[in-house]
């Protein structure tokens, strides 16, 4: 097969969205040697950077394209179908929902097989959970183009069974083509794995660590983080800080006006974090807490538990089919009850060294060369 992985999701700061697409580049690198790929990026610096990674120049079935338009671009609509037909691709995969439509006609099956990774339908399942996001901001367009995704992709990728059926749902997939959405889990980066060998024992005097990782938009549930920190500050004996690992989001100004007004200025830190600092943080933190309202796959979860970090988590989404029984999963909306819990793993050794234990149990079971094994059987499956 000759395949074409879009890789312009790949973004300078690490999104979930662009350490899947690397991930999944380094994992089909390292398992296939057989069918040719063609890698399609719109930035040099992040091609050069993804080869390197990837150790690419070892890798002779693989190539790499520099287009000269971006995702959502009127030329990606009308440049991008050529150059795959130029390039006699059999199977292209977008690694999120954006695709150029004319490359894949809606009624018929074209020379070119589609398949796309849907990671959720959070817009169209919760339309006001990201107010001021592009997708928000032009529901309808986004809503439309979601149906024709769903009506002309060979394939569509799954990170969960909670979001397989969402998708089933939301994007009208008839009963007689539901078999072409697949599930296929996400991995556990390595940059994450490797904190697992030596955590460091927090003293009693020492300030104890609750890690947020992910974005600013509110189905994330930031400010109930924030009040639930709050209320774990007071129920703790020793200090507590919050680290929010994550771009400050502009657009969502009442995440500092939550920790302003509840006087938390000197113990919330929200920092954007590189593979090196996220890798540490998820080392030396004492618990992960992600109450999301909704989730795709969850990949801090996954991470912080490949590194023997406590999670706390919501019981939403995919979360419970990620953490297992190695995390402690609690109602989002519930804000003292998500207090009690990251509350218990700060004060509770015994607690937090059996859901460390259990994290890194659950943890081998997302491998990114399991993703990949399961990729490229659904690249095959949408060929035919």
């Amino acid at each position: 097969m000759r395949i074409a992985i879009d890789a312009r999701w790949i973004f300078r700061e690490a999104s979930g969205i662009g350490v899947y697409t690397r991930e999944l580049i380094n994992a089909l690198a390292g398992i296939d040697r057989n069918n040719k790929y063609t890698l399609l990026f719109d930035s040099g610096d992040l091609l050069k950077s993804v080869t390197e990674s990837a150790d690419l120049r070892h890798a002779p079935n693989f190539s790499c394209e520099l287009l000269p338009c971006g995702l959502f671009s009127l030329s990606n609509q009308t440049l991008v179908p050529r150059i795959l037909r130029e390039h006699g691709i059999d199977v292209f995969h977008s690694p999120n929902y954006m695709i150029p439509l004319l490359a894949f006609p809606r009624n018929r099956k074209g020379a070119i097989a589609c398949v796309i990774t849907i990671h959720d339908v959070i817009p169209l399942l919760f339309p006001h959970h990201a107010p001021r996001s592009r997708k928000s901001r032009l529901f309808p367009v986004y809503r439309q183009l979601m149906l024709e995704i769903g009506r002309r992709a060979n394939m569509i990728i799954a990170d969960s069974d909670a979001s397989r059926r969402d998708i089933i749902t939301h994007l009208r997939i008839p009963p007689e083509r539901q078999g072409m959405v697949k599930t296929v889990y996400c991995g556990v980066s390595g940059m994450s794995s490797k904190g697992a060998a030596a955590r460091p024992v927090r003293r009693k005097d020492e300030p104890g660590t609750i890690l947020y990782v992910g974005r600013s938009d509110p189905y994330k549930n930031c400010i109930g983080l924030i009040e639930a920190f709050a209320l774990t500050r007071t129920g703790c004996h020793f200090p507590v800080n919050l680290l929010m690992a994550g771009s400050p989001d502009a657009r969502y100004p009442e995440i500092e006006a939550k920790i302003s007004a509840l006087g938390l200025g000197d113990c919330v830190r929200r920092k954007y974090l590189s593979d090196a600092e996220l890798s540490e943080a998820y080392r030396t933190a004492d618990v992960l807490a992600l109450p999301s309202l909704y989730e795709g796959f969850g990949l801090p979860v996954a991470e912080a538990m490949a590194c023997g970090l406590p999670v706390v988590c919501s019981n939403r989404g995919s979360l419970p089919e990620v953490a297992g029984d190695a995390a402690i999963q609690v109602d989002p909306t519930d804000i003292p009850a998500l207090a009690a819990a990251m509350t218990r793993v700060l004060s509770d050794p015994a607690l937090a060294a059996d859901l460390s234990a259990k994290g890194l149990r659950q943890a081998n079971k997302f491998t990114w060369k399991q993703t990949a094994t399961a990729t490229l059987a659904a690249y095959l499956e949408a060929m035919k």
